[in-house]
């Protein structure tokens, strides 16, 4: 599908358009007509599974900082963004960002790292988060803050934004492609893995002791803990059968418990996948110039069936979700006492569609090949399924940025429907943290602030820019960062 040919968001109306525009494509998406008042609102509703108490069913999905300092700490850009998080009255808070628990494991060399030296920093983050959200909400009571420990394996690049220094579990046939990998590229060793799980038991400790509530064990996104669910060619007792791919997780697991027993742990997880998608060379402006990426189709992957490089997917049909070893993984998190869940999907690497629906693409993206709407709702009725599978797990939902001015709409349809416990915000909150507040408490929407996913806050850091949104957030759009990537666009 061409993007001209995608309707734009912004130029429907109101919400009978929006509806209208729904069954069109016929998608099942909940959608209210009226926003209710906080007092009435799901939104605004409190939230409790056993020990874990939440004020209301709104939270901060995590995102990559790349904002940090060489050694990890925070800057004045980061703390700018922690503070925005508290302003939206979110009561949950799933980490913030992604912070690596190595040097080694950071995923761009401004991602925040949690390490003795990185103490203060991190505890600044959480008490300029707590102090917005108290003017935001009013108190903190029913307020849960974590912090989401990752190590980014294959996609790691500690010490520039333009070299990959991968650590990989076992050979991906397409990915390892793209990342020019050849056969003799060593994998991680299972002692170098024992090593990663103590980093993991260190992060937690230190996360405890700065009063952090919870920390997520990060299993998403292509990412180390993503790429073990998917390690079914990896020889060895940490590949294979299902067993020994989560044996990771459960080594970190007990042993955060034993260094932190009242920290609370949550997992963050790709529910499903797709084969690796890249732009259609033949779709591109000017044949294949690269001044306009083409829309996303699968790589060739005919002589990769059954597909055994992915969690989630089907292995007779790798663009089709499969969510079979998905269940068997929220019944371990259950068996494990884990009913902390924020469901997402594939990797903003190589399915960012799946990933993160967006009318523009990144840099080193393509254009969406399907109305991102589409998206959205596949990522909504996976949840809506786990959900009514496991009702004694918690759920965050993710991917509902693109539905822009009818986001209140459709979150406060999907708490009251029970499609998810509580909806979770990333991109928008960068330009926009009060949306929910504005919506419930009878205030305007505003607009002009409200995230069209230009994709610039991905866009930017590709390039080794600051994390932010450029075009409507003054404070990046006109910095000396956002003069160099509306150069860096004009070139594209």
């Amino acid at each position: 599908m061409s993007a001209s040919r995608i309707l734009r968001l912004g130029s429907v109306k109101n919400v009978s358009q929006f509806a209208e525009h729904l069954r069109a494509l016929q998608l099942q998406i909940p959608c209210d007509v009226e926003i209710l008042s906080a007092a009435g609102s799901p939104l605004f509703a409190p939230l409790a599974r056993g020990e874990i108490k939440i004020g209301n069913r709104i939270a901060i999905n995590p995102m990559e900082g790349w904002d940090g300092t060489a050694d990890g700490n925070a800057t004045e850009n980061t703390l700018r963004r922690w503070r925005r998080f508290g302003q939206s009255g979110a009561k949950l808070i799933w980490g913030g960002e992604a912070v690596a628990v190595s040097h080694a494991g950071r995923a761009n060399p401004h991602q925040l790292v949690i390490a003795e030296r990185t103490r203060s920093g991190l505890a600044q983050l959480r008490a300029a988060l707590v102090a917005e959200h108290v003017l935001a909400a009013g108190s903190d009571a029913g307020l849960l803050v974590g912090l989401q420990l990752t190590h980014s394996g294959r996609f790691c690049k500690p010490n520039s934004h333009t070299r990959t220094e991968p650590k990989i579990l076992f050979r991906h046939p397409i990915l390892d492609r793209r990342l020019g990998l050849g056969r003799d590229f060593p994998l991680l060793a299972d002692s170098e893995i024992e090593s990663i799980v103590e980093e993991f038991h260190s992060a937690g400790r230190i996360a405890s002791e700065l009063g952090f509530d919870f920390v997520d064990v990060k299993h998403c996104h292509g990412y180390l803990g993503h790429e073990f669910l998917g390690a079914h060619t990896r020889e060895g007792k940490y590949g294979g059968s299902f067993e020994n791919r989560t044996r990771f997780l459960r080594e970190v697991v007990q042993g955060i418990r034993a260094v932190a027993p009242w920290l609370k742990i949550g997992v963050r997880v790709s529910a499903f996948d797709t084969v690796p998608f890249h732009p259609d060379p033949a779709q591109s402006a000017n044949g294949t110039s690269g001044t306009q990426l083409g829309p996303g189709i699968p790589e060739p992957h005919a002589d990769l069936i059954p597909y055994q490089w992915g969690f989630g997917v089907n292995a007779s049909d790798p663009t089709q979700p499969d969510l079979a070893e998905p269940i068997q993984f929220l019944s371990l998190l259950e068996s494990l006492n884990i009913s902390l869940v924020n469901l997402t999907a594939g990797s903003p690497y190589y399915n960012p569609h799946i990933q993160r629906p967006a009318l523009y693409p990144p840099s080193d993206g393509y254009a969406p090949p399907e109305d991102p709407l589409v998206g959205v709702a596949r990522q909504m009725n996976a949840t809506r399924e786990l959900k009514r599978r496991f009702p004694n797990l918690l759920f965050v939902g993710t991917a509902y940025s693109y539905l822009q001015d009818f986001l209140p709409h459709v979150a406060q349809a999907a708490l009251r429907e029970d499609w998810v416990d509580s909806v979770g915000l990333g991109r928008m909150v960068l330009t926009y943290p009060e949306i929910f507040l504005d919506a419930a408490q009878g205030r305007a929407v505003q607009h002009k602030r409200i995230c069209r996913t230009f994709s610039d806050c991905t866009t930017a850091p590709r390039n080794g820019l600051p994390s932010g949104c450029y075009p409507l957030d003054s404070h990046y759009k006109t910095s000396s960062a956002g003069v160099q990537l509306a150069a860096l666009k004009v070139k594209r």
